[in-house]
Parts: C-alpha cells; sequence; structure tokens
C-alpha cells in the first residue's frame, strides 16, 4: 500500500499570560468581525518562516505584539491533530491570510507572562488585542481552547519546578493578598488564607517593605517584594 505523505505547515501560538484585579488573563487578538459585529478572537500566531528557528518565530510574535525583547517564554506542546483546521471558516481565513493547500497545520504552543501594567507597543498585523479573563474565555478557531486548557496545566508545573516565575506576573510590590489570589487563580481552587500566609513567611525571597497601601477603604496591606538574589542564593544552597 502506498503512503500519503501530508502536505503541511507549521506555526507557533502563544498563550500570554497576565494577572489584573485579582484574576487572571491571557491575551487575544481579533482575527476580524463577522457580519453581526462579534468579535473573532483567538491566540496571538504565526505560520514560521522559511529560515526561521521555531523559538525565534515565538519571539517574533511575542515582540510584535507587546514591544517586549526579553519575556519568558516557554515551549510546552506540539497539537497535530489532523482536524485542526477542519472547520470550513478556518479554513477559508487560512487561505486568505496565507495560502492555499495547507492540508494539515502543526503548531508548537507557549506560554508567555507578561505584567499587565506593563505598556504594550503592538506592531503586528493584529492591531485589537485585547486581555481576556481565564474563567470567561470564548469560543475560539481551530483547537485555542484546548491550548489554554493545557497551558494551565503546564504553568502550574512550572511553578512548581521554578515557584520565582509566578513572580513576573505581579507588580514589583504587591500585598499578600495579590499573592493569594494569583495561586487561587492559577490553581483554580479556594487556598486557606491563614495557610498561604505561612507559606509566605517560609519563603525568605519575599521581603517586607515599609510602606503600606494608601487611599483604600479597608485597613491597609504591607507591600512586598521578591528578591531574586535571595532566591538564587537558596536555589543554589539547595
Amino acid at each position: 500500500m502506498k503512503t500519503s505523505f501530508i502536505h503541511t505547515h507549521v506555526s507557533v501560538d502563544c498563550v500570554v499570560f497576565g494577572f489584573e484585579n485579582d484574576h487572571l488573563n491571557i491575551l487575544l487578538v481579533q482575527r476580524n468581525v463577522d457580519k453581526k459585529g462579534n468579535k473573532d478572537l483567538k491566540l496571538p500566531g504565526s505560520l514560521i518562516y522559511n529560515e526561521e528557528d521555531v523559538d525565534d518565530a515565538a519571539n517574533r510574535v511575542l515582540f510584535e505584539l507587546t514591544g517586549i525583547k526579553k519575556m519568558s517564554l516557554k515551549q510546552f506542546r506540539c497539537f497535530a491533530s489532523p482536524d485542526r483546521a477542519s472547520n470550513p471558516d478556518d479554513r477559508k481565513w487560512l487561505d486568505f491570510e496565507y495560502q492555499p493547500n495547507i492540508n494539515r497545520l502543526i503548531t508548537v504552543a507557549y506560554l508567555a507572562l507578561c505584567k499587565v501594567d506593563r505598556k504594550l507597543n503592538n506592531v503586528s498585523k493584529y492591531k485589537q488585542t485585547e486581555w481576556c479573563r481565564i474563567d470567561n474565555i470564548p469560543q475560539m478557531p481551530f483547537d485555542h481552547n484546548q491550548i489554554v486548557k493545557e497551558s494551565l496545566v503546564e504553568i502550574r508545573r512550572w511553578i512548581e519546578y521554578n515557584p520565582s516565575i509566578v513572580f513576573e506576573l505581579l507588580p514589583q510590590k504587591f500585598t499578600i493578598s495579590q499573592l493569594h489570589k494569583l495561586y487561587e487563580a492559577i490553581y483554580n481552587k479556594k487556598i486557606d488564607i491563614r495557610n498561604f500566609h505561612k507559606k509566605v513567611a517560609a519563603m525568605s525571597y519575599v521581603i517586607p517593605l515599609d510602606e503600606r497601601q494608601k487611599d483604600v477603604s479597608h485597613r491597609a496591606a504591607r507591600y512586598f517584594r521578591f528578591d531574586k538574589k535571595s532566591y538564587n542564593k537558596l536555589k543554589t544552597s539547595i
């Protein structure tokens, strides 16, 4: 029996996490607007150029989207189902955006972390971008919803291996409440605040500041900061 090889293209898709107002968010781009005016949101991504390394492609997509050259970036999975681009609307968009005769589209998925309060300089072809709460993601094209679901599993593994990366989602000075809410958002479960305070107290790299919140209606909370040098010393000694 003659073997039939696929005519395939490779792309990258990036799940960019941000944290704001006690909610975990991802950065989405608008592909187009339908006749009813509904947004067609998707993960930022691109086909890989002919002479381009896959990691370079992911960095290019993020730089064009955010203007940030150095972001925490992690390749976590390849998505290669034969049905990835089976939806007629998705195939129509592919043919318009790139070229026809793509009968298989394989994507390499990446995680990236970004401070939401950082000014983003979008120079990509996707002029409309927005932060979307992880618990309120719309139905997206291809298998982008599945990619987001898998990315949450991966970011939890990433944090277990390297706890310091969670602080890349927080402002330089933060409250324990913000850190607590971030962990709850990432793990999608309630975490006992008293036990959490004990856990943070054992983190020698979380440094209390002589500064508290101002102009708040509740009791002003103390600010903390992440000390990377202390974390690296601890990691080295272990």
